[in-house]
């Protein structure tokens, strides 16, 4: 019997992410024993909705990936658009899963879509991203931060006076509260995060045993997606503290990789959006991919847009 400790977050998403991997790892070898180990990380200390860092920084993670480094834990179960685009020295993927539904979505009091939402509605998010699409095609909105889990961040939408919210679809599918939809946002239109709707499994580096046994949770086309999302982002030197998102796909089982990448000012009033296609079968294809369609967007001027936001970034980051 092998007994392997998942280290992840306390939240109710977490730790249903953790037991979604920690079932995989059991129908690969029945044989293993899985512990869950909860760790607050530096992003649950920051309770305030002045608090704006969150997708890509490492402020949800970092603390779990040094648990494995030290080897308090075996495996980390992270949300892929919480780690930063790159990897922790001495760490790995073992698995990147097979990706659930990478939109955003509208939840709405009113029912009403994002473009009928009535003028000066008050819309809770707590990411510059979404934030500056929705004032890119909604200037007339007003976008307030929110902090807290999904439930958490449900019912102050409930109880508050915002008219509406926007959430992954992914977390709310995982933890069964898909009803709550109201819209759901084009991915191509409205451009989620890196990495969104997918999970991670970090291993250590030099850990070959687990890398076989976590080797049938790898999903290649999810992967290779989210490989040239992250590249863009890196590419551009961005994290969550920039509106910078990429959302790539394989159209209709094909082998050519279709790779959106949009970088926006924090108001909104300036959005820029490239799309390229290329053969992306590999990592390193796709990693080129994701690189070109950063060129392509700084020739247009967004490392301008990059460091206006990197300027106004109110919270550091220990």
């Amino acid at each position: 019997m092998r007994r392997l400790k998942i280290g992840t977050r306390g939240s109710e998403l977490a730790r249903r992410q953790a037991q979604l991997v920690a079932r995989a790892l059991q129908k690969v070898d029945a044989r293993i024993q899985v512990d869950l180990e909860i760790i607050r990380t530096t992003g649950d200390n920051f309770a305030g909705p002045e608090f704006d860092a969150s997708e890509g920084t490492g402020v949800f993670t970092r603390k779990i990936e040094q648990a494995l480094l030290d080897g308090r834990i075996d495996v980390a179960v992270h949300s892929l658009k919480d780690l930063p685009s790159r990897i922790a020295r001495g760490l790995s993927f073992g698995a990147i899963i097979e990706r659930e539904d990478p939109a955003d979505v509208l939840i709405s009091k009113s029912g009403l879509l994002l473009d009928v939402l009535p003028p000066g509605a008050r819309v809770l998010t707590g990411s510059p991203r979404r934030k500056a699409q929705v004032l890119h095609r909604r200037p007339d909105l007003v976008c307030e931060p929110v902090r807290g889990n999904v439930p958490t961040r449900l019912k102050k939408l409930k109880e508050g006076d915002a008219e509406a919210m926007i959430l992954a679809h992914a977390g709310l599918i995982r933890l069964g509260l898909s009803a709550e939809v109201t819209q759901r946002l084009d991915p191509v239109e409205f451009v989620p995060a890196c990495g969104q709707g997918a999970m991670a499994v970090e291993i250590r580096a030099d850990d070959d045993e687990l890398r076989a046994m976590c080797a049938p949770l790898d999903h290649v086309r999810t992967r290779l997606a989210t490989t040239s999302e992250r590249a863009f982002l890196r590419a551009l030197g961005g994290g969550c503290t920039a509106p910078a998102a990429a959302f790539a796909r394989f159209e209709a089982g094909g082998d050519h990789l279709t790779l959106t990448g949009m970088v926006a000012s924090s108001d909104g009033k300036r959005l820029v959006k490239e799309t390229l296609i290329r053969p992306a079968m590999t990592e390193e294809a796709a990693t080129e991919a994701g690189q070109q369609l950063a060129e392509q967007l700084l020739v247009r001027g967004v490392a301008e847009l990059l460091g206006e936001l990197a300027v106004g970034t109110r919270v550091k980051i220990p």
